[in-house]
């Protein structure tokens, strides 16, 4: 296509009075307006279109991804491509808990092993084990635990929650979903094209200059505070100092802050694994968090959310209360296949499997830290996430992303798509067998 624009999205909008027409706005991956047409069109409805949907960006990150990569095989259908961009995890599940879900599924072809509904909020033996295993010491109890289908599902359910009106804080760069969803409810304003935020959102950055944590002293009240560590696309996990500082924060200016916990698995250092673990937090805090990463349950789909009783509105009303009436209302709960799964992963003989497979990941990473540093890079994560955070200096993170695609058939993620303060990076995924991996670390030394 003329101008250099090698892929376009197309979009449609409508006029009622005859002569019924759709336009066509047709964007380069940088989702710059390129040209529009005009075609006849033989019908639309009179609904107006979500004006909140007509903010987002013109594509979610991971299937622009993964349309960049079929792209690329069509291009060069023989190329043996290495998938370290979208960070689905590839180990497989261990025995023990395959079975445990295998027996559930054979026992709902009998009369005493059926079951059909089950609580909205989860199972309660689940719940309990959730509570043990996790949360031992922090003051948690089953009651505050929701289980669900998984963060990304749960942070959309607490933004339906938190309603329209609320301001938010995001870390930049952050995972999209959180900013994608406050853009969805309509918390996020218009987005300001030169700076690619959105104008009703507080963009925290955190980078290497401030040990990936934002300067609170320069950040505005907001209602609500997205953070997640370890970070994704980062990689850093936050320090008991940090969270005692958001804590405070938090509790100073009467926010929420919704912690993501979801690669709290693959801490090494000894930093928190949930935010429960700084006094006061049950005052100011709910935690989402997942069984994809820890027990490779992105498929099979499974999470848990925490929201302490202790947590009040302004008008000191229960949270727990509100969150309970929209999980009752938006979701039938679990599957209970999935649930007992779970169940056999916090099971002695299911979680140390799971420790083994995680430390698989994190040998990953180490290997292709070590191949990024050979390079002369800044690399950053690895050591308490399954990602790494590799800076090229000047350079446009999506054309980054494109040059090694090209080059080494590697799939990556460039960091512009976690927000504006991920230009100039890359984030690559330690999912996958050792072969590939070793293989990844000889292309990028080899081409980059």
């Amino acid at each position: 296509m003329a101008g250099g624009v090698s892929s376009v999205n197309i979009y449609f909008v409508c006029f009622q009075e005859p002569p019924r027409k759709i336009q066509l706005r047709i964007h380069d991956g940088r989702w710059s307006p390129v040209v529009d047409l005009v075609i006849q069109s033989s019908h639309c409805s009179k609904v107006p279109r979500n004006v909140n949907l007509e903010k987002l960006r013109s594509g979610y990150l991971f299937p622009e991804i993964s349309r960049h990569e079929f792209e690329h095989l069509q291009k060069n259908p023989d190329a043996s491509l290495i998938r370290l961009g979208i960070g689905d995890t590839t180990h497989p599940i261990p025995d023990t808990i395959t079975q445990a879900m295998a027996e559930h599924v054979r026992g709902l072809s009998t009369i005493q092993g059926y079951r059909g509904y089950g609580a909205e909020q989860g199972n309660m033996a689940l719940r309990k084990a959730i509570a043990g295993k996790f949360y031992q010491d922090m003051g948690i109890k089953a009651d505050e635990i929701f289980v669900s289908d998984g963060a990304q599902c749960d942070i959309s359910r607490l933004q339906l929650l938190l309603g329209p009106n609320v301001t938010v804080a995001v870390q930049d760069p952050s995972f999209p979903a959180y900013i994608d969803s406050s853009v969805v409810v309509g918390q996020a304003g218009e987005l300001e094209e030169e700076t690619g935020k959105y104008r009703n959102i507080t963009y925290m950055n955190c980078g290497p200059e401030n040990n990936f944590f934002p300067d609170l002293s320069t950040i505005p009240r907001t209602d609500a505070i997205f953070f997640c560590s370890p970070n994704n696309p980062t990689g850093h996990a936050a320090s008991p100092q940090q969270l005692k500082q958001l804590v405070e924060f938090a509790k100073a200016n009467g926010s929420i802050i919704v912690y993501d916990s979801a690669y709290a698995a693959y801490i090494r250092d000894g930093s928190p694994r949930s935010i429960f673990e700084i006094p006061g937090a049950k005052e100011v805090a709910i935690e989402i968090s997942s069984f994809s990463k820890f027990a490779g349950f992105t498929g099979v789909r499974l999470g848990w959310t925490v929201v302490p009783e202790e947590l009040k509105y302004s008008n000191g009303f229960p949270v727990i209360k509100d969150f309970n009436r929209i999980v009752c209302t938006c979701f039938n709960g679990a599957s209970n296949i999935a649930q007992a799964g779970g169940l056999a992963c916090l099971s002695t003989d299911g979680y140390q499997p799971l420790r083994n497979v995680i430390d698989y990941y994190m040998e990953n990473a180490k290997i292709l830290v070590d191949g990024f540093e050979s390079l002369d890079l800044n690399v950053y994560g690895g050591k308490n996430a399954p990602y790494i955070w590799v800076h090229f200096p000047g350079s446009n993170s999506w054309n980054v992303f494109s040059e090694i695609l090209e080059k080494t058939n590697i799939v990556t993620v460039p960091g512009r798509g976690f927000g504006p303060a991920g230009e100039e990076y890359i984030r690559i995924s330690a999912f996958g067998q050792r072969e590939q991996i070793l293989e990844a670390s000889r292309r990028l030394k080899v081409y980059l």
